[in-house]
C-alpha cells in the first residue's frame, strides 16, 4: 500500500515519504509527476494513443491525480462557457469577404 500522505506538494496534492503517493506497480505504468506534468496535453488530445492509454490508467488507480484531472476538466468547462464574445454578423461577413478578396488577389 502506498504510504500514508502527509505533505503537500506544490500542485495541491499529499506525497508520502516517498514523495508520490503512486510509488506501488500497482498505480500504472507512469508515475504522478508525469501524469500531472502532462494533464494538459492530455486534457487537449494531444497525446498519442499508448500515453492516453498510460495516463488513463494511472488516472483510474491514483486518486490525487484523478482529483487533479477532474479540477482542472471542470476549470476548463467553466473558462469555455464563461469567456465567449459575442461577434456581430457583420463583422463576421466583413472578415469573411476580406479573406475571400485575398485569396482571389493570391490566385490571379
Amino acid at each position: 500500500m502506498p504510504e500514508p500522505m502527509t505533505e503537500p506538494v506544490p500542485d495541491g496534492r499529499e506525497s508520502g515519504a516517498g514523495g508520490d503517493p503512486c510509488d506501488e506497480p500497482t498505480a500504472g505504468f507512469i508515475d504522478c509527476d508525469e501524469s500531472i506534468g502532462r494533464l494538459y496535453s492530455y486534457l487537449d488530445g494531444e497525446l498519442t494513443e499508448q500515453r492516453r492509454i498510460e495516463i488513463a490508467r494511472h488516472l483510474d488507480l491514483c486518486g490525487p491525480c484523478v482529483s487533479a484531472f477532474g479540477f482542472e476538466a471542470e476549470l476548463r468547462k467553466v473558462i469555455a462557457n464563461r469567456c465567449k464574445d459575442y461577434v456581430p454578423d457583420t463583422l463576421i461577413a466583413r472578415v469573411a469577404e476580406a479573406i475571400r478578396s485575398e485569396a482571389d488577389l493570391r490566385s490571379n
